[in-house]
């Protein structure tokens, strides 16, 4: 899957999507897609990545509360 990196807007390739929709882990490991030749694999935030569209990535996989916050919400 690919995502776009807010801080420099390159396109990244999550490596293991698990870890992306694993609301406990802050971090996902990604490789960069910039430049010609493949760049190492390197740690990202997931609070710094949003879909190529540019929209924010849902909640859910980053929020481990958000089943708990949306059932106390209503």
């Amino acid at each position: 899957m690919f995502l776009k990196y807010n801080k420099s807007d390159d396109l990244l390739e999550v490596l293991d999507v698990s870890e992306l929709f694993d609301p406990f882990k802050s971090t996902v490991s990604a490789r960069s897609h910039c430049g010609e030749e493949m760049q190492d694999p390197a740690d990202y935030k997931k609070s710094e990545l949003v879909f190529p569209s540019g929209e924010p990535l849902p909640r859910c996989w980053q929020d481990s509360h958000y089943a708990s916050a949306t059932h106390q919400a209503k």
